[in-house]
């Protein structure tokens, strides 16, 4: 008879850490890092329009004032800064700013990376469809619609 591994045991922890590897991410998990990464792209945008006022107020200072925002111009900004960085972080690393708060990364359906161009029809999908992320609570492999679309996964990658 052998005896098991007490719980705080390096074997109980590598067994432990292999399996939750690639273990597919939840609602709440995948929706706090979404929400994380909306959070930088409105920091992005934030600080474009900071730096166009700066630059606004260097050539004009007698006469300054802050520019007006349009809403075609703001909702074409968000779309193509969040197209941009989220495309840009999967195809590099697989994980975004709020990836990487919450543990989580974006594969392929082999678990290796995404690919260019899967990376940013992706980012374009969620971007214009965020709502399909609730499809994870009701699937019972927890993907997004554009997981299904995309044959992508999100997993735990701690």
């Amino acid at each position: 008879m052998t005896a098991e591994p007490k719980p705080d045991h390096p074997a109980v922890h590598r067994a432990h850490a292999v399996q939750d590897r690639d273990k597919d991410a939840g609602i709440v998990s995948r929706g706090i890092g979404a929400f994380l990464d909306l959070l930088v792209v409105w920091t992005i945008l934030g600080a474009c329009y900071l730096g166009l006022a700066l630059m606004k107020f260097a050539v004009t200072v007698s006469e300054f004032h802050f520019p007006q925002l349009n809403i075609l111009f703001t909702t074409t900004g968000f779309v193509i800064t969040a197209v941009f960085y989220l495309s840009t972080c999967w195809e590099v690393s697989g994980r975004t700013l709020g990836s990487v708060v919450m543990g989580l990364r974006v594969v392929n359906s082999k678990g290796s990376r995404v690919r260019p161009a899967v990376a940013v029809l992706r980012a374009l999908f969620c971007t214009v469809f965020a709502i399909g992320l609730v499809w994870v609570a009701v699937d019972r492999r927890r993907r997004s619609v554009a997981d299904i679309v995309f044959r992508t996964r999100v997993i735990y990658s701690r």
